[in-house]
């Protein structure tokens, strides 16, 4: 088949649906465009470990091109889609406009903030490779001025850390973090007491890990406050401003650092665009992942709202990854004639880790903690990134911080200056 006469297929987002339904095409009689506003593939993953200064933002990203240069029937288009044609199937972009036969949306997700009051403006998210970074540099900017600070007042508050969600995410940053700060942050800043710094975890429910089995949501709360970490549940969040966290039933939290885990919502941009929207923000899809009433269109990840025995499926990159690649195969069947298969999650099960050597897992029906459940993460996540390079560079951080409890990344960059020091607020709490 000509290649202009090819069915063209266009991609929004190179996440892990994305990413997956541009390799599963790959090779096919179609000509796929994968349109994202990055160059790059983010391992969302180990986000937080960028974020506490364990790995290189570039650790985790892998360029598209380099990924998709062995793939002649895709081309990359580093642009943002800003308005979709549905009736004359048109993409508007900031580059161009795309037309399309085929369109998987797979945008992502960003944070949901609930409606709570100074939450959007007064914290800082874990959603991106910048936002990594500018968490990374926040922390460490805290401890280079609390060390001026004379007041102990100040000091416990500006190292005051408060990380809202008991997910996975939540939970993953407030050990790492801990960490660091008991082990590199107690030998770089000898002049701070690190008593007056803490770790806090907010959590509205009355467990952490609420898809988890009740014996690992058990160990995850026992383990985190055993390393230090102060955990508040069925603590809803009323209020966030720059000096400290108002909780429901709680005593104020004095802090000016809040990192927001607590939920996540689909792309605001698609509230526009005639789309099926639930009310967690995701486009409502059928079974085969099609938008109804335009089964040109599929939507994959965190975008997808699809129910499963009762219950939207998570927003995790697993259900993204099986989504991309039915979305690509269902594609290929509509344009072959056969019929189009059903989307059915496998959950081939879920860990996290808590810190050196601790981890849960649930995996079909058994569950298991401590020390093999941290090597098990250890090892998926390697074998998951993109890139020997990747792995590679990732592996040595984690040896070097294992045997020589040193965190690689102890760095403000990019630069910042004096004036964008976190520094103690003189205004009431």
């Amino acid at each position: 088949m000509e290649t202009k006469k090819r069915p063209h297929v266009v991609i929004l987002g190179a996440g892990f649906g994305g990413l997956h339904a541009a390799k599963a095409l790959a090779g096919a009689p179609v000509r796929v465009t994968l349109v994202d506003r990055n160059n790059y593939h983010t391992f969302s993953p180990l986000l937080y470990q960028v974020a506490a200064a364990e790995l290189e933002a570039s650790d985790i990203a892998y360029p598209l091109r380099g990924i998709l240069r062995k793939m002649p029937n895709v081309d990359f288009l580093m642009a943002q889609a800003e308005h979709l044609d549905l009736k004359n199937k048109k993409v508007v972009t900031t580059a161009r406009t795309l037309d399309y036969d085929f369109l998987i949306l797979a945008l992502g997700s960003v944070s949901g903030f609930f409606d709570i009051p100074g939450a959007r403006e007064h914290s800082l998210r874990l959603k991106t490779l910048e936002d990594a970074i500018r968490v990374r540099n926040h922390i460490i900017c805290c401890f280079e001025r609390a060390a001026q600070l004379p007041d102990a007042e100040s000091r416990k508050r500006i190292l005051t850390f408060t990380i809202v969600g008991g997910g996975p995410t939540g939970i993953e940053y407030a050990g790492a973090l801990s960490e660091l700060i008991s082990s590199s942050f107690t030998k770089d800043f000898p002049e701070i007491d690190m008593s007056e710094s803490s770790v806090v975890l907010v959590e509205a429910q009355n467990s952490l890990l609420p898809q988890f089995p009740h014996r690992l949501r058990r160990y995850a709360l026992s383990h985190l406050r055993s390393m230090g970490v102060k955990v508040h549940l069925g603590s809803r969040v009323r209020q966030v401003t720059g000096t400290g966290v108002f909780l429901e039933n709680h005593d104020p939290i004095p802090t000016e650092t809040v990192i927001w885990s607590a939920g996540v919502r689909g792309t605001p941009r698609v509230l526009t665009w005639g789309l099926p929207v639930s009310p967690r923000g995701g486009v409502n899809v059928l079974p085969t992942l099609q938008v109804p009433e335009h089964p040109e269109v599929y939507v994959v990840g965190d975008l997808s709202h699809l129910a499963q025995d009762g219950r939207p499926l998570p927003m995790v990159a697993p259900v993204a990854v099986q989504q991309g690649k039915a979305a690509a195969q269902n594609i290929l069947n509509a344009i072959s004639g056969k019929p189009l298969q059903r989307f059915i999650y496998k959950d081939r099960g879920s860990m996290v880790t808590l810190g050196r050597n601790s981890g849960l897992a649930s995996v079909k029906g058994f569950s298991f903690t401590g020390f093999p459940a941290w090597v098990l993460w250890l090892l998926l996540h390697l074998a998951y990134l993109i890139g020997f390079r990747n792995r590679i560079l990732v592996m040595t951080n984690w040896a070097w911080d294992y045997i020589l409890f040193e965190r690689a990344v102890r760095m403000i960059v990019p630069k910042v200056s004096v004036d964008q020091i976190p520094r103690s607020s003189s205004a009431p709490f």
